[in-house]
């Protein structure tokens, strides 16, 4: 037998992709049970994991020097389980790739049915594990959990007109030539990266759904947190205004806008402190409270920004924070300056009117602040 010969009866068929963070206690559980599941059939493993404090990419790495089938992407300075399915997916070679948590709360036996399913019928682009058709299920969430994810899936059908019964499903096979046509265009937010994918086709997808059954979790920590669903909503925002305006930038105006509030509210409380103890002069008063307000405002805007807006490349540690604090301060400062000189020199030149100038200033100004802060504060990677 020639050699081409021998790399095509050895040629990869499946490859499936696992986010991972903090997953150690799940690693040798997981190989051991797609070992099991996918006998017969060439595969691999493509891990990606956000650094996790565990070291389960190291222990990833200690895997994969006895299992060839083992592979691992560790990424620095930036999270996300959306945005880890694309690198992994395009980091294979795979024809069909799989996507499924490392945690086996998705059920692995389905994975050879899917894999049925998409050699079957040749047409057929993607196939989702779904808990909500006949056969399918949550396991042991409780009513409210189960609401929520309901009515959740409600609103992306009906908003997205989709028509899975499970679109925030992040258990799914796909042929890695489809995905890679759409790749260029997901927008890699949060958590829903299936909900990303159906959506941003231009041909649209043909899709099967198999059930199954949400299993407990038996170690480690769950990936999903509060902010699940805050992403969830940004991402059906970015299927369908990100076109007119990105959602960072959205979201970054947005709590510039609370930042408003938050600097009245600090000018009023410092400066009705400062009258009516009478230590100061009402100028000087004003000015303090001002100067108050403005970093209070200032600060405030850097925290959630960097919970929120930024949460993918979102900075940790002491010396980080306080590094993206100061030059975060700084850039809103020069972009307050060019607020003002812009609505001043609209306003003196008679261009447009008072309330035109201010719009235009203010705009200007977060534009700047946006872009700076983008690339100096939160763009180190």
């Amino acid at each position: 037998m020639i050699p081409g010969d021998i790399r095509h009866e050895h040629a990869i068929e499946l490859a499936v992709v696992l986010p991972t963070f903090n997953e150690a206690s799940n690693v040798d559980r997981v190989i051991a049970t797609l070992g099991r599941v996918l006998e017969g059939i060439v595969w691999e493993a493509v891990f990606v994991d956000d650094n996790s404090p565990d070291h389960t990419a190291q222990m990833l790495r200690d895997r994969s020097r006895a299992d060839r089938r083992i592979r691992v992407i560790e990424r620095l300075g930036r999270r996300g389980l959306s945005s880890a399915c694309i690198e992994g997916i395009m980091a294979t070679g795979a024809p069909l790739v799989a996507v499924m948590d490392a945690d086996l709360q998705h059920d692995a036996n389905l994975l050879p049915l899917m894999m049925a399913k998409l050699r079957e019928d040749e047409k057929l682009d993607l196939v989702v594990g779904s808990r909500f058709v006949e056969g399918g299920g949550t396991g042991d969430w409780d009513e409210a959990r189960l609401r929520k994810s309901q009515f959740a899936t409600r609103i992306g059908t009906k908003l997205l007109n989709l028509t899975l019964s499970d679109p925030m499903s992040g258990f799914f096979m796909i042929r890695s030539e489809r995905f890679r046509r759409v790749a260029p265009k997901l927008s890699g937010i949060g958590f829903k990266i299936l909900l990303d994918i159906v959506t941003v086709a231009r041909e649209p997808m043909r899709i099967a759904e198999l059930p199954y059954t949400f299993s407990v979790r038996e170690e480690g920590e769950s990936k999903l947190d509060r902010v699940v669903a805050f992403e969830y909503l940004l991402a059906l925002y970015d299927r369908l205004f990100g076109r007119i305006l990105p959602v960072r930038f959205a979201l970054f105006a947005t709590i510039g806008v609370v930042g408003i509030a938050v600097h009245f509210a600090i000018l009023t409380s410092v400066f009705g402190g400062l009258k009516t103890g009478s230590v100061v002069a009402r100028d000087t008063a004003f000015i303090l409270s001002q100067a108050c307000a403005t970093i209070g405002a200032m600060t405030f805007n850097f925290f959630l920004n960097n919970a929120l807006t930024y949460r993918d490349k979102r900075l940790a540690g002491f010396v980080p924070m306080l590094r993206g604090w100061i030059s975060f301060c700084l850039f809103c400062s020069v972009g307050a300056v060019a607020n003002v000189g812009i609505a001043a020199f609209l306003y003196d030149e008679s261009y447009v009117g008072f309330t035109l100038s201010a719009l235009a200033g203010i705009l200007v100004g977060a534009v700047w602040n946006f872009a700076l802060s983008s690339r100096f504060v939160w763009g180190r990677y």
